[in-house]
């Protein structure tokens, strides 16, 4: 991986917050044959999901990503997988002749196309592991029967909200080895997961020092990580989060590829067992201490420019005329931290940053 140029393998014009299948068709009817692509079942819309398959190795893993609609980030990090591995660039050679890779880029094409969690009919897909109430909750599971993979990869994003541990870093990537008993107790599938973990967060520790967390592990057979924690199959959850800066997530695109590569790789060599449990439960939990605009007033009383002595504000984003909008609201949190971290940070008393919140039309807030 040392030698790998991502800036020639990423896909440029697959970009943004906003990804359907609209925006993924044409790459993906355009691999080569080395790709078997094929529709395995519809959304409540009757939306075809589509299925890609790389490899004939014994290694069988399973992905799957924007099962929540509005999370992208992993779409286009698998994506760039897919043009690594069809342009056969890096050490890579290995990986068709020792694993088969199934993934899922848009489980949940009407979620995608609503930017929103949720599928057509209101139903969050990480809620039906056990009802299986929803087409795509079938489909998955149905694809899951066939392959019968050794490994789960559950793509997701998580908000801005998150930090790492207690510290004012932001949890750029998260990782989950899903719990698998109400207890928490490991299993050997378990503590495969977490050693994966382990390698991944080795990758990431020289990228994003310090901006590595661990998703909360508290048990849900409704999850379908859990449900295939259950089944005994290595499952691991990926959240991608913010970057400083970046929105758009395309570092966090990037890390998120990076990891993939290196799971995929550590699966291919059978090195899994070079990394322990210990390293896994190193990587701090995350924390909910972030918003996106922090104001701070500590003059508030005299200056009465709010009404208290900060005031978080956090985005909300719209779908508008196929493009993501960041629209500012006042946020709400459901248990205040003992310390509110920005990625952005205003002072009431500095000139340049009440302009700021002037023109961005931020004041309302206040």
């Amino acid at each position: 991986m040392k030698d790998l140029d991502y800036n020639k393998i990423m896909v440029p014009n697959i970009s943004g917050r906003y990804v359907t299948y609209d925006h993924i068709n044409d790459f993906l009817n355009s691999l080569p044959d080395t790709f078997k692509v094929d529709v395995v079942g519809e959304s409540v819309r009757k939306e075809p999901i589509t299925c890609v398959t790389f490899g004939n190795g014994p290694n069988k893993i399973l992905m799957w990503s924007q099962m929540h609609g509005n999370e992208s980030t992993t779409t286009k990090a698998v994506i760039d997988l897919f043009s690594l591995l069809s342009n056969d660039a890096g050490d890579v050679s290995h990986i068709s002749s020792s694993c088969t890779l199934k993934i899922i880029p848009i489980l949940n094409p009407d979620g995608a196309r609503d930017y929103t969690r949720f599928n057509a009919n209101e139903v969050d897909l990480n809620r039906d592991a056990q009802d299986l109430s929803q087409p795509e909750s079938l489909v998955l599971k149905k694809v899951f029967d066939d392959f019968k993979p050794n490994y789960c990869f559950n793509l997701h994003d998580q908000r801005t909200i998150f930090n790492v541990g207690e510290t004012n870093k932001p949890a750029t990537v998260s990782f989950l080895a899903p719990a698998f008993d109400q207890e928490r107790n490991n299993s050997p599938s378990r503590m495969l997961s977490m050693q994966l973990i382990a390698a991944m967060n080795e990758e990431m520790q020289k990228e994003i020092p310090g901006q590595v967390g661990r998703y909360d592990d508290g048990f849900n057979a409704n999850c379908v990580g859990d449900a295939f924690q259950m089944r005994e199959t290595p499952t691991v959850l990926f959240e991608s989060g913010h970057y400083p800066g970046d929105y758009n997530r395309n570092k966090t695109r990037a890390l998120i590829f990076k990891s993939i590569l290196k799971a995929i790789h550590v699966i291919s060599k059978n090195s899994i067992n070079d990394y322990t449990v210990t390293q896994y439960l190193s990587i701090p939990e995350n924390g909910k201490q972030f918003v996106d605009i922090l104001v701070i007033n500590p003059d508030y009383k005299e200056n009465k420019t709010t009404k208290t002595k900060i005031v978080p504000i956090h985005y909300k984003e719209v779908l508008h005329n196929g493009e993501i909008l960041f629209e500012p609201q006042v946020h709400v949190f459901d248990k205040v931290p003992n310390e509110i971290f920005g990625h952005k940070t205003l002072n009431c008393n500095d000139e340049n940053d009440l302009l700021y919140l002037k023109e961005n039309g931020l004041m309302h807030l206040l």
